[in-house]
């Protein structure tokens, strides 16, 4: 199915399931233990082996020498596999540090070995004994230096470009009435997902099957092959259920390729699961982030002139955060200029973290804004309304599919009681705490990804959905149970959904709040191929049927379904995808954040005591999950604010606080009741579902409008993330 025009009515009009606020039908299997992860997968038999990973003890040089003799001699040991074993490795295309390291160490952490052995103690006290010798040499590791050097390149995110121009920005920017010039920073952060990165490999003959935690099948799928230089057909590839990922898990990572070397080492089944704290510097992490931005608006609150620069550091051959891409599109100016920068650092690898771009960059934007509206003396909420706009600012030929910007914040400012916020800043307190308010916009493109699945229709008069679609928590489950439901107007327990596996169809996969809307998008063209398929073996015209309650309707003729599957079940394949459509309109989503938070006057402890986030997202296909998955974000936008951070150790090139206990993330006590508003209002220029992405939009702008929130209780402006009150203390007035 072709979809490059905005659609007509469609059979997900209805909305009798589709919209409905309906229960994860994943969720009793997931509370009861059913719901079997990576690592406790048991298909593979009894004569599964255990993996542990020897990492790299530097950031940068090359190993001179591995001595496996002590590891060899102790109980259980099976083999082990370093580089001087593993045989030619190629490289697949979203990697960009290889993940077995030999001879030459790219990051700290990196895998030098994966150690096998009967049982998991064993395996990690054979790990223990393997003496490596090194060669360290000089690593990059500071981005700060970078930055203050100008040693970087042009950073390239996907299909954006490094920098744009619109306009005489600096001629305009000098000449305005009011401006603001300040550098921002975020610093690295890490995915810190329940579920670590775990892999069960089996070798039959020269076919491998994996049962991993991956958010796009395919991608690790076609990745593995190139990498171990073997043909794509000849693996098979299962996650049925993912622990979160956050885009941690979007790409292969050490844990699915060592698994598959060490079964193919041992002759035998093998699980690896990544210790906690060797996953905050063997995978991805969010990159740190030095953003310069400036504003300049007339006496009158419209912005002349904006710009946005952004530096952000990898592992040589990788890509920037982007974290200038939602200044290109979020306000009017017609004086525009963004640059993003990448320095090379000998870091482990930074990738996508939810919201990649837009997250980080948000924090620094909305900032930006708020310091323009207090020099305006305009309210932040009023400075953003005037300077809304319908089209892509950098090219006013496009417009957008949809965009309700100006109502989220609107329907924000009413809802939160924005009217009650004093401007200056301290003037609200209670008692001991100091109150402010803050707002910030929320963005986050919406991404068209071509998304297929397979249709059954059983005798019995079931559905089954087939697709490698991956659920990370998200309910895609449900919402492609809800969607089958409604176009084959069948009940939803008659729907039954399978997904993760490579056999079936090559879905969107999970990531950047795309999965959504995309899969059931691809679902929706399975059905109706099906819907065809039946009203074809039915003989009635197949573009005059009507189907519900478990029935094909044409005019006064009127069939069960079943009658379509008595001589053995249909089956149908049908994919969506997009042609042009990103191209002719901007594909984005809009919200607003509001927050209240209280700071103590004499030592500076932050409270967040309520969030509200106004989500325009197109249609939402199932209230409770979607709010599930703002709240979640929102929740992440509390760490960012306010604790979450990897601390670098800028000598030795790691991360220290590499584990739970040390990298802070929110709790329940950081978190307070979380409000959300969905502004259901399909767009159907975006998808097949007229739906477009959620999940994400929750975290973009949440930290900023903490923050914001933070300076109008205090008076004390932190551009330096996170918003500790270290960072406060010192220059908060004498509490009275």
């Amino acid at each position: 199915m072709l979809f490059d025009q905005p659609a007509g009515l469609n059979a997900i009009d209805r909305e009798t399931i589709v919209g409905k606020d309906i229960s994860r039908i994943d969720g009793p299997m997931k509370v009861s233990g059913k719901a079997r992860y990576a690592y406790e997968r048991q298909e593979a038999g009894p004569d599964v082996a255990y993996a542990y990973v020897v990492p790299a003890a530097i950031a940068k040089g090359e190993i001179v020498s591995i001595n496996l003799d002590d590891a060899r001699g102790t109980p259980g040991f099976l083999g082990a596999v370093t580089h001087e074993n593993a045989g030619a490795l190629g490289k697949g295309e979203y990697n960009f540090a290889r993940l077995l390291a030999g001879p030459v160490v790219d990051h700290y952490h990196q895998a030098v070995a994966v150690i096998v052995a009967l049982t998991f103690e064993q395996a990690r006290e054979a790990a223990g004994r393997v003496a490596i010798r090194y060669k360290a040499s000089e690593g990059s590791y500071d981005l700060e230096r970078a930055y203050k050097n100008r040693d970087g390149k042009p950073g390239k995110l996907q299909d954006d470009p490094a920098d744009t121009a619109v306009g005489d920005f600096e001629h305009a920017f000098e000449q305005a009435a009011v401006k603001v010039d300040e550098t921002y920073t975020t610093p690295a952060q890490a995915h810190a997902m329940m579920e670590p990165h775990a892999t069960l490999a089996r070798w039959d003959g020269d076919k491998l099957t994996l049962w991993t935690a991956a958010q796009m099948v395919d991608w690790h799928r076609t990745d593995l092959a190139k990498t171990l230089g073997v043909e794509k057909d000849k693996i098979r590839l299962i996650s049925n259920f993912v622990g979160g990922g956050f885009g941690g898990k979007l790409f292969l990572r050490a844990d699915a390729l060592l698994a598959a070397l060490a079964a193919r080492q041992v002759g035998r089944p093998v699980k690896l699961a990544l210790a906690r704290p060797v996953i905050f510097n063997n995978t991805t992490h969010r990159s740190q982030t030095i953003q310069r931005v400036r504003l300049a608006a007339g006496v009158e609150g419209s912005i002349v002139a904006i710009s946005h620069e952004g530096w952000s550091g990898n592992v040589g051959g990788g890509r920037s955060e982007g974290e200038v891409a939602q200044t290109r599109l979020l306000y009017a100016g017609a004086n525009r200029a963004t640059q993003s920068r990448l320095a090379t650092l000998d870091l482990p690898e930074a990738n996508s973290m939810r919201a990649p771009g837009e997250a980080p960059g948000m924090m620094a934007l909305e900032i930006a804004m708020d310091e323009l509206a207090g020099k305006l003396n305009l309210d932040p909420v009023e400075l953003r309304l005037r300077n809304d706009v319908l089209h892509d600012p950098e090219h006013p030929e496009r417009p957008f599919s949809s965009r309700q910007l100006k109502a989220c914040l609107q329907t924000g400012a009413q809802a939160f009681g924005w009217s009650q916020r004093k401007p200056e800043p301290r003037a609200t307190r209670d008692g001991d705490k100091l109150i402010g308010y803050g707002v910030a916009s929320a963005f986050r493109n919406h991404v068209a990804m071509p998304s297929g699945a397979r249709v059954r229709l059983t005798q019995d008069g079931g559905v089954v959905v087939e697709t490698d679609m991956t659920d990370i928590g998200t309910g895609s489950y449900t919402i492609i149970a809800q969607t089958a439901a409604e176009t084959m107007g069948v009940e939803l327990s008659r729907v039954s959904v399978r997904l993760g596996d490579s056999d079936f169809p090559v879905s969107c996969g999970s990531g950047g709040q795309f999965g959504a809307a995309n899969s059931t998008s691809g679902v929706y063209a399975a059905c109706m191929a099906l819907r065809s398929k039946i009203a074809a073996r039915l003989g009635i015209p197949g573009d005059d049927v009507e189907f519900r309650d478990g029935r094909a309707v044409s005019g006064d003729k009127s069939f069960a379904i079943t009658q379509a599957a008595a001589d053995g079940e249909l089956v149908a394949q049908d994919s969506v995808a997009y042609g042009k459509l990103s191209k002719a309109y901007q594909l984005s989503t809009f919200g607003a954040h509001f927050v209240e938070v209280s700071v103590d006057a004499y030592t500076a402890e932050i409270r967040v005591r309520r969030m509200l986030a106004v989500c325009s997202s197109g249609r939402i296909l199932n209230p409770r999950t979607a709010r599930s998955q703002v709240i979640g974000a929102m929740t992440m936008g509390i760490g960012a604010a306010l604790v979450e951070e990897l601390r670098l150790d800028k000598q030795r090139g790691f991360f220290v606080n590499h584990d739970l206990a040390g990298y802070e993330v929110p709790v329940h006590a950081d978190v307070p009741h979380l409000d959300v508003i969905f502004l259901d209002e399909p767009d159907p220029i975006a998808s097949v579902m007229k739906a477009k992405g959620v999940g994400e939009l929750g975290l973009s702008g949440a930290a900023a409008a903490i923050s914001n929130a933070v300076y109008n209780a205090t008076g004390v402006r932190v551009r330096d993330y996170p918003v500790t009150l270290d960072k406060l203390l010192d220059r908060m007035p004498t509490a009275t």
